[in-house]
């Protein structure tokens, strides 16, 4: 597999730490409101990395932080009177129901900033006594100008910086570059914790650099976030966690493009976002999934009513490729396959392989998902005169080992209640008595409930719209 690394500007051949194994780390929301859909994007891209990833054969251990300390948390925990961690945890437990929906699996680890004070304050600790670090006033600021490749990821220079670089109100920093890796309280009511320093509280920086080697190492494999998080973040990363450490901090950086609106990036401060939550309520987490996965993760995705209504178009073929699959297995004939079926089956890795071309040429989701497309073709080619249920079988294994790395797919109550199948034997008995307006009153009312009928040779297929 071959990966585009930020920080060298170039695809590279992947090449773990230790073989067969994998670590990667990628830098969670700050959980003080609901995900939008550029939060998502991530959290769905480095999902379906480590899901192919894991297909390929490696034992992988992926860690995604909640930051859960953070100035926007306290400035709403004010506004609402209640504390900073009962915010975090709202919006942990609403991150869950949006991941859950986008059909994002658990992290090995969600690390949370409250749960590593120690270790963050043991490397902020390591950092000052290195002489990288100074502390002035309770606070605790990095010493850019003492990490000579600072700027190698983002491409970024000091000379730019200081130009740019001004000191804040309240800030007593030595150099206007330099960065905090751990802030005085403010106020009595702040969250704050007991440090050498005094009572305060992390910068934003130092709490990924401490969680990642708490639960990876030293040195990582791959880094992944949003493109906004390469300056300042991920460059403040690698300063204080090759200073504190003596070591690489991760071999592979990567960074998926933004979401644009309208050709403008989409952001909370110009406020033409989206949030999940409300995109849900017209349209499903799997056709919100494949609309970012439908282009190569590293360049911008339009967002718009036309682009979700053509992610729902396309996912409904794949949707519909599968129920008419499951219905086969049910109601397709018991012998072996046909010498047509065979030479259909005996295409099936072709298609993997094409599949495996594109997600091994740096995480190409679009000409992947372009595969699954070309297989359901010859599928539904298949299909549709009838076929053995042993094809059908084979046609959902193959069917189900690709979109399974996408996570296109999510799994599905397969039941169909009593009352719903009492209908549609009722509509076929009122077909027979040549009762049609009966049939078609019927039929509205299980389109009504969210059930497709569709007449094959075969019988009645039911269908369940899952948006319902």
């Amino acid at each position: 597999m071959k990966i585009y690394n930020t920080l060298t500007r170039r695809k590279e051949e992947f090449e773990p730490i230790r073989e067969g194994q994998v670590n990667i780390y990628v830098c969670g929301p700050t959980v003080y409101n609901y995900i939008h859909i550029g939060n998502a994007r991530p959290i769905v891209v480095f999902d379906t990395l480590r899901r192919y990833m894991e297909y390929r054969g490696y034992k992988v251990k992926y860690v995604q932080n909640f930051t859960d300390v953070d100035d926007k948390i306290i400035n709403r925990a004010k506004d609402e009177g209640v504390s900073a961690l009962e915010i975090s945890e709202r919006y942990i437990k609403e991150y869950f129901d949006d991941a859950d929906a986008l059909n994002v699996r658990r992290a090995d680890v969600h690390p949370k900033v409250s749960e590593h004070i120690d270790e963050i304050e043991n490397f902020v600790d390591t950092l000052v006594g290195k002489g990288f670090a100074y502390e002035a006033d309770g606070d605790v600021y990095f010493s850019t100008r003492k990490f000579p490749e600072y700027g190698k990821l983002s491409g970024q220079n000091i000379e730019d910086l200081e130009a740019g670089a001004r000191i804040a109100v309240g800030e007593v920093k030595e150099d206007p570059i330099d960065f905090a890796l751990w802030k005085a309280r403010k106020t009595e009511d702040e969250i704050a914790w007991e440090s050498p320093w005094g009572m305060g509280r992390p910068g934003w920086h130092i709490e990924c650099s401490a969680m990642a080697r708490r639960h990876l190492g030293k040195t990582i494999d791959i880094h992944g976030g949003g493109e906004d998080l390469q300056f300042p973040h991920h460059e403040n990363e690698i300063a204080q966690s090759e200073c504190c450490n003596g070591v690489s901090f991760a071999n592979y950086w990567m960074h998926n493009g933004f979401i644009n609106i309208g050709g403008s990036k989409m952001s909370k401060s110009a406020g033409n976002f989206f949030t999940v939550r409300d995109i849900r309520r017209k349209y499903t987490g799997e056709e919100i999934r494949f609309l970012l996965l439908s282009g190569q993760y590293r360049g911008p995705i339009e967002f718009s009513e036309e682009m979700m209504q053509q992610s729902r178009s396309s996912f409904n073929r794949i949707k519909n490729c599968l129920d008419d699959i499951e219905f086969m297995i049910k109601t397709g004939t018991d012998e072996k396959l046909s010498a047509e079926e065979e030479k259909s089956v005996d295409k099936f890795d072709d298609f993997r392989q094409a599949f495996i071309k594109a997600m091994d040429d740096d995480l190409n989701t679009a000409d992947g998902i372009s595969a699954v497309f070309e297989l359901i073709t010859e599928i539904n080619t298949m299909l549709r005169g009838g076929t053995s249920k042993s094809y059908a079988k084979a046609a959902l294994d193959i069917f189900n080992e690709l979109t399974g790395v996408l996570g296109i797919i999510k799994a599905k109550e397969t039941t169909i209640d009593a009352d719903i199948e009492a209908l549609v034997e009722e509509r076929q008995q009122a077909r027979k008595n040549k009762d049609f307006a009966r049939a078609d009153e019927i039929r509205d009312e299980l389109k009504a409930r969210g059930y497709t009928l569709k007449d094959t040779p075969q019988g009645v297929q039911i269908i369940k719209d899952e948006s319902i």
